[in-house]
């Protein structure tokens, strides 16, 4: 959870995770040791009759009646299937956004009583009312539904209903569409420090590994082919390395879209009325204005497009992580044990112990990389302006970044209890991978480097001592010469903005 206090409203994320079984325990290092399942035949009755309202309320929803809409003008309304296909699963997602969009609301009611739409008494009362639906909110009394179709319509509905003309009154100079927008780019902020956050332990825990294994030979591959030697602490940070790199562009992105779009309304601005835009979007925290006010709907994908992106650049990392350890837990490979409770079985093949959670990490990359190819696709040949096709590239980024959190946290869990087998590992850097070595030892010699090359290719290689191999390499970088310090100094960069 990340908490940010602001002058009227803390900010708070909790991840919705995509995986129930990834809630961990607080501290990315502790074993997820699960419970075994008790039979308990009051549950199994509860959720028999749980599992029955549900498909009850399925079966019957086509006679369901749907909501007055807030934009509702007395006349006919569309019909419930028009309701349910255009909001489709929006409203799911908008229960993970309602606590910014309340905060967007404060600071929008605070800009109206800057303006003297609200009066004093009406302020307070609209900050009154605001805590209350909070507090409704997190004890599930209050929750956005299909016929709500956002947690716009939830919040003006419970300050009419609470608060009669100054709920009618919130909504003046704005529009669902910087509505949402401000609620989402404050989500941005938390969530994109949550897999910072995330991202940084991960690499974390690869320095730990790169600590605890200094000295051990690894075979480095080309072509998945044993080509040279390397060690684990050299493969180990290369990943932590690279996940610094991906650090950078989460910072950048995060960056990017602090930007406010309060006051643009639904595109154009908003007339009559002078909105204090720069004062709010200060309250609020965003480092500035989003101008002109037509840039906000044009932006409208690109921002997310630009989030995807540095979580599929993440994936990418995972994706090759994973793919790793899948093969050096192999019996064919068998450099890596994996904890058994980070394993599963087969239903039919007793003696099966399965890479699967690394197997999914490695796999979920792609679902990574199909939302950001909606995020890039969608928008495009739409004219200038918003368009409801844009409704679809909220739950695009928010699927992308739930996924990343989820993948990064499985992975630190298995990284913080895989080992290695030193036995195997140094096995298998066999006496070939010296033949750049041999080569060359002859170039320093002397002889020119084909001459060397060429006659290494045919030589018959002696083996060396671990030691022996680790002595020749003399660069920064190079097995023997790893500096676990020089990525930790990179991660710190960053615990200005992703510290947990």
């Amino acid at each position: 959870m990340w908490a940010t206090h602001e002058c009227v409203q803390v900010r708070v994320l909790t991840p919705v995770r995509l995986f129930p079984i990834l809630n961990f325990a607080p501290g990315f290092g502790t074993t997820h040791n699960p419970k075994p399942t008790t039979h308990n035949p009051q549950r199994i009755t509860q959720n028999a009759q749980r599992t029955n309202a549900i498909t009850h309320q399925r079966k019957h929803a086509h006679t369901q009646r749907m909501s007055t809409p807030i934009w509702d003008k007395g006349t006919t309304t569309a019909d419930d299937w028009v309701t349910r296909f255009t909001v489709g699963d929006d409203y799911e997602w908008d229960r993970l956004l309602l606590p910014y969009d309340v905060q967007a609301t404060r600071a929008h009611a605070w800009g109206l009583h800057h303006i003297e739409v609200l009066s004093e008494e009406e302020w307070e009362t609209t900050q009154s009312v605001l805590d209350d639906l909070l507090a409704d909110f997190k004890a599930g009394e209050v929750i956005v539904t299909q016929a709500d179709e956002d947690s716009h319509t939830v919040i003006e509905r419970y300050m009419t209903d609470h608060a009669g003309d100054v709920g009618r009154k919130v909504h003046t100079g704005r529009s669902r569409n910087d509505q949402v927008l401000a609620a989402l780019r404050l989500y941005f902020q938390d969530a994109l420090a949550d897999v910072g956050a995330q991202a940084a332990a991960l690499s974390e825990a690869l320095c730990g590994v790169a600590d605890r294994h200094p000295d051990l030979l690894l075979p480095g591959y080309t072509h998945l082919q044993r080509a040279m030697p390397s060690t684990v602490a050299l493969w180990a940070l290369g990943y932590a390395d690279t996940l610094a790199d991906d650090l950078q562009a989460l910072r950048d992105v995060r960056h990017r879209v602090n930007v406010s779009p309060l006051g643009s309304a639904a595109g154009y601005g908003v007339p009559v009325l002078d909105l204090p835009r720069e004062a709010v979007a200060e309250r609020l925290g965003f480092r500035d204005v989003q101008t002109p006010a037509t840039a906000v709907q044009l932006a409208r994908g690109k921002h997310e497009l630009s989030v995807a992106h540095a979580c599929t650049q993440i994936g990418a990392t995972c994706n090759r992580l994973a793919s790793d350890l899948v093969l050096y837990t192999t019996a064919e490979f068998d450099f890596v044990e994996l904890p058994l409770e980070h394993c599963t079985g087969s239903s039919i093949m007793p003696q099966k112990q399965n890479p699967d959670v690394l197997e999914l990490a490695r796999g979920y990359y792609h679902r990574l990389t199909a939302e950001m190819q909606s995020l890039a696709t969608g928008p495009s040949n739409l004219p200038g302006g918003y368009h409801r096709d844009l409704q679809l590239t909220k739950g695009a980024v928010m699927r992308s970044l739930q996924i990343t959190s989820d993948v990064l946290t499985s992975l630190r869990e298995i990284v913080d209890g895989l080992s290695f087998k030193a036995e195997r590992t140094e096995a298998a850097c066999s006496p070939e991978l010296l033949a750049t070595y041999r080569a060359l030892k002859q170039v320093d010699e002397g002889v020119p480097f084909r001459a060397a090359y060429r006659e290494a290719a045919h030589a018959e290689g002696k083996a060396l001592s671990p030691d022996a191999i680790l002595a020749a390499y003399r660069t920064g970088g190079s097995p023997g010469q790893e500096d676990p310090e020089a990525v930790r100094t990179r991660l710190n960069a960053h615990a200005d903005w992703c510290t947990a």
